[in-house]
């Protein structure tokens, strides 16, 4: 019997070792579809509710499992709906391939329905390689160096496939002249910065008295590594958004987040440090960094092409953040001063203190902050955890506390609201036999999370471990631009633009065969959280929770933190002026929108 191309296709990517494919159907890859049957759905074909949702759970998928995320869509409207969550993976650097059909090659440049020019469309977010496969010979060449790329640049790439190319014989490339053989092993490599590039690095970190570490998601895999370079060099660390799972914030000089969603400790160290290294991070915010010239500084970075960014670097090092600690950490000489450590440790536990009394403030009817920091010390091992964009991003950055062996992401630069559903259940198959629990605020799940519950009560039951909890906190208000209108432009809240409807999450659940749990005063919260991280199946619980608390941002003084939330949550008369002036003050010598980086 005769293979067509189709059949190539899936044959390939499991020889690739891809296990999952999210898309969604369409007649621009019925070809595709057909095989998938043929190929008793190896790999498994992941039908979301919408193409950008598969894009998201292939995001979220790569991202928790650290490999390729693949996604498939028709031609036309599934390849355009393809777009935002690919430009996640791109701005977040992840892996991420997107096999989209196109219609047949004999009405191509005939106005025919659904005929796109996705070569146009594709051309900046898979800039890193998109093709058009036209005939068979193309086939093993094109997937391979697809798969390749995205996993050498961290990147989205494209493959377009014409209906029709899916349904033809397949024949394999030639030994001839302008034939292109491929094949697929991916040997693994390490990049390392010479010698003498890491002599000069560990000059300038063993010349500071007062080290600063900023680790992203680049440092990840060099957890150990990283703990070592600071207990030697007596240094605290910040973490980028993206990188919050990269150390675990158990540790005393662990100063939290950084940026307009981060800690004051992180603030602190920053303007007061004297040496910074960052690792595996390109968080874009220099005001968030020491003053130019105050700080001498090393990065490194494993894409020469992010490397030298942010901050004028005295030494860039291109290399794997592990294998360049590692090559580090024996030039580095032990400072025996702690002072710097402590003052950071001790600047740690005032803003727990300040962070508990803010979550326990009364308010109407549920302090927003009150829901994540009531949830931080009852993750489960081995958690993933993500947020969705909006004032919730605060909620995660401020209060989620992770320990080894947990993760947790969120779209760190591209911010984009929606994302916190479908990367949940993109890393429950990559990870089916972990929990995972995804934090949004009502804009996001009115907007995309409210259709993936429909993809959760379909999958749930092939998962190892069905815990999928989604903590929603309803308050009725898109609450990040609101604070952003009313800090930056002194303006109240456009009614028009910011209410949104009363809608009831939970019960959206329970219609889909999930379970729902509401919660509408502050002393059920708790119990709401242990209910549904003991479920048998995935739970939504909603959180009717309070708009007027203020994200307060980590470089108002510590009186301001409080006082703010004093003066919002018990009605004072002077409320408005002292979000204006306790907030804008501040906010205005910063750019807004800061959600992190990576």
């Amino acid at each position: 019997m005769s293979t067509d191309v189709a059949d190539v296709i899936l044959a390939r990517l499991r020889e690739w070792g891809v296990e999952c494919v999210f898309g969604y159907p369409g007649d621009g890859i019925n070809g595709l579809l057909a095989a998938w049957g043929r190929a008793d759905d190896q790999p498994r074909f992941i039908q979301s509710r919408h193409e950008e949702m598969s894009a998201f759970q292939a995001v979220g998928y790569a991202k928790f499992g650290n490999r390729l995320g693949v996604c498939a869509a028709t031609s036309g409207p599934g390849a355009i709906h393809l777009l935002n969550g690919l430009y996640d993976a791109k701005l977040d650097h992840v892996p991420v391939l997107a096999i989209v059909g196109q219609t047949h090659r004999s009405a191509m440049g005939g106005s025919y329905q659904q005929e796109v020019d996705l070569h146009s469309l594709f051309k900046d977010v898979a800039s890193e390689f998109l093709e058009t496969v036209t005939v068979p010979e193309q086939l093993p060449n094109v997937i391979d160096r697809a798969i390749r790329t995205a996993y050498a640049r961290r990147c989205p790439t494209a493959i377009i496939v014409p209906a029709d190319v899916q349904e033809l014989t397949y024949s394999a490339p030639t030994h001839d002249f302008k034939m292109v053989p491929s094949s697929i092993d991916r040997t693994s490599w390490t990049a390392m910065p010479s010698p003498d590039a890491l002599e000069r690095a560990a000059d300038v970190l063993n010349s500071g008295d007062k080290v600063a570490i900023l680790a992203g998601q680049g440092a990840a895999g060099a957890r150990t590594e990283v703990q070592e370079v600071a207990e030697l060099l007596g240094a605290g660390v910040a973490k980028a958004l993206l990188g919050k799972d990269a150390i675990g914030d158990e540790l005393p000089y662990v100063t939290g987040s950084i940026g307009l969603l981060g800690t004051r400790p992180s603030y602190e160290m920053m303007r007061d440090c004297d040496t910074l290294l960052t690792i595996g991070s390109s968080f874009p915010y220099s005001q968030f960094l020491p003053e130019f010239g105050k700080a001498r500084a090393v990065q490194i970075d494993i894409d020469p092409h992010m490397i030298g960014m942010r901050y004028p670097y005295e030494v860039n090092l291109v290399g794997d953040a592990r294998a360049t600690l590692r090559g580090l950490l024996p030039l580095l000489r032990r400072n025996e001063a702690r002072d710097w450590q402590e003052e950071l440790a001790a600047s740690v536990v005032r803003w727990e203190q300040v962070m508990e009394r803010r979550a326990g403030l009364s308010a109407d009817p549920v302090n927003p902050e009150y829901v994540a920091r009531t949830l931080s010390p009852l993750l489960p091992d081995r958690a993933i955890v993500t947020s969705d964009s909006g004032s919730v991003a605060n909620w995660y950055a401020r209060h989620i506390r992770l320990r080894p062996g947990m993760n947790g992401s969120l779209s760190g630069t591209l911010a984009t609201m929606g994302c916190g559903v479908p990367y949940a259940i993109g890393a429950k198959f990559a990870h089916p036999d972990r929990p995972a629990i995804a934090l949004v605020g009502d804009g996001a799940m009115q907007m995309n999370g409210m259709a993936e519950l429909i993809t959760a009560a379909k999958y749930y039951h092939r998962w190892e471990d069905p815990r999928l909890v989604i903590g929603v906190w309803n308050n009725r208000d898109l609450n990040q631009v609101t604070w952003e209108m009313r800090a930056m432009g002194g303006a109240p809240s456009f009614l028009a633009s910011q209410s949104l409807p009363d809608v009831s999450y939970a019960a959206i659940a329970e219609s889909v065969g999930l379970e729902g749990i509401r919660v509408e005063k502050p002393e059920a919260v708790e119990a709401a959280w242990q209910a549904a991280l003991g479920a048998d199946r995935p739970v939504v619980v909603e959180f009717v929770t309070d708009p007027a608390v203020p994200p307060i941002p980590p470089h108002a003084t510590w009186e301001q933190m409080e006082a703010t939330a004093q003066a919002v949550l018990k009605g004072d008369a002077d409320r408005v002026a002292m979000v204006r002036q306790g907030v804008k003050a501040k906010l205005q010598e910063f750019l807004p929108g800061d959600r992190g980086q990576r």
